[in-house]
């Protein structure tokens, strides 16, 4: 049931050694009839069904097909990694399957479904040597800078093989194989990337910079960014795909809070709502200089807390000064780091935020870091709530939250810091 998870954070290690025991148990005595993990749905089975789908249009050595178009750049063995193109079986138009940005009205099961036909090619590749002659490595490459769906075929060394792998920072995929010959047809660049591509004297954080200005699609960004598209040219380097991801929030992130804190404070206290995919969100925003915090809180029987009895809730942060180390949540962090300061910019202003987000059962799998970031962005286009004290402001979010207001509070570090810490203004 977790073999294609990976438990990279900190609370995932926690969590590990229990969930591993007990899933293989639980699964055999249940086979999705019961529903011993205490979820609505059985998530294999999910899976299950959606790899049914496209079995038969893979078992064989070579694959023809519209890539959205999309690429993946492994991590084990760094710096010596596996780099391909993601292949579905059919043709046409299929740019949904690689843009998260259009995915928060789908289903679970829908994007199980369009993602399980990507079928990942494999070329084992040193990170940087991101000049290798091999037609693998170029097209690759050129698919990654590609503005429409592509046409590409793959001869497979064997036939591809391999569950649905899900992943917290990482949009999931189906099997794969390693590549023997991978060839596309008239690929058209992206003509902001073709143009940051080919430009070696800029450092591929001003190319980011000047691509999310441009208006391209954050996905796309960070699959240029894995394959080595952006920097000067000696210091290019293929950057591992979920590494990319955060890589590319952060940096957005920290672009954008740097004019932040530039900025007046909001006029009032805020709270922002969202339900998606059975996670609840709460953006708090307070009238005071920067900080920020996510704070998620994981039901039992959701994919980081399978099969503990409480609520394990963890926490990152920051104050004015910002991170000098890597968040504890992962990349969620800056991905929801990123939503706000968008709005925030927008606006011109500056805040404390603090994010609150309950998973609870129903989110049966993990889909991927941009989960967190278009989930934020959609609640801070809702309406808000306008309050002129905090106390005021977390009573109403104590009516939309499940977990008591006192728990949030001792497990968050803005907050204790609104409410406790005594400022200039009060005296």
């Amino acid at each position: 049931m977790l073999h294609n998870i990976n438990f990279d954070s900190k609370k995932q290690k926690k969590l590990l050694p229990v969930a591993k025991h007990k899933s293989t148990s639980l699964c055999t005595l249940c086979r999705g009839t019961k529903l011993l993990c205490g979820r609505s749905r059985c998530p294999v089975l999910v899976k299950f069904h959606s790899r049914d789908k496209v079995r038969p249009l893979i078992d064989k050595l070579k694959l023809g097909g519209s890539s959205p178009p999309s690429v993946f750049v492994g991590r084990f063995g760094y710096p010596k990694v596996s780099i391909g193109p993601m292949i579905p079986p059919v043709m046409g138009d299929t740019s949904l399957i690689d843009t998260p940005e259009l995915w928060l009205d789908k289903s679970i099961d829908d994007i199980v479904d369009f993602r399980s036909m990507l079928i990942r090619g494999k070329y084992n590749v040193d990170v940087f040597d991101v000049e290798n002659s091999n037609k693998i490595v170029g097209f690759t490459r050129e698919l990654a800078l590609s503005k429409n769906s592509v046409f590409t075929e793959a001869i497979f060394e064997k036939k591809p093989r391999g569950n649905i792998a899900f992943y917290d920072e990482v949009q999931p995929h189906g099997p794969s194989a390693p590549l023997k010959k991978f060839d596309i047809t008239n690929p058209k660049y992206e003509q902001h990337m073709e143009k940051a591509f080919y430009d070696t004297d800029l450092k591929a954080r001003d190319a980011v910079s000047v691509l999310y200005k441009d208006g391209v699609n954050i996905s796309k960004i960070q699959r240029a960014f894995s394959v080595g598209a952006f920097g000067v040219n000696k210091y290019r380097r293929f950057v591992p795909t979920r590494w990319s991801i955060t890589a590319v929030d952060s940096l957005l992130g920290k672009e954008l809070m740097k004019k932040t804190k530039m900025y007046p404070y909001i006029n009032e206290f805020r709270v922002y709502h969202l339900n998606q995919f059975d996670n609840r969100w709460i953006v708090l925003m307070m009238p005071s200089e920067w900080q920020y915090e996510l704070i998620e809180a994981w039901y039992p029987n959701t994919t980081w807390n399978l099969y503990g009895k409480n609520i394990s809730i963890f926490n990152s942060y920051e104050f004015y000064k910002g991170r000098t180390t890597y968040a504890d949540i992962g990349g969620c962090y800056y991905a929801a780091r990123l939503a706000v300061n968008e709005l925030l910019n927008k606006e011109r202003r500056q805040a404390g935020v603090v994010i609150l987000r309950e998973a609870h059962p129903g989110y049966i799998m993990p889909i991927g870091v941009w989960n967190v970031r278009e989930s934020v962005r959609r609640a801070l286009q809702q309406d808000c709530r306008k309050f002129d004290t905090l106390d005021k402001a977390i009573v109403f979010v104590s009516q939309k939250m499940d977990i008591p207001l006192q728990r949030w509070i001792r497990n968050s570090a803005v907050l204790k810091d609104q409410l406790y810490q005594k400022r200039l203004e009060d005296f």
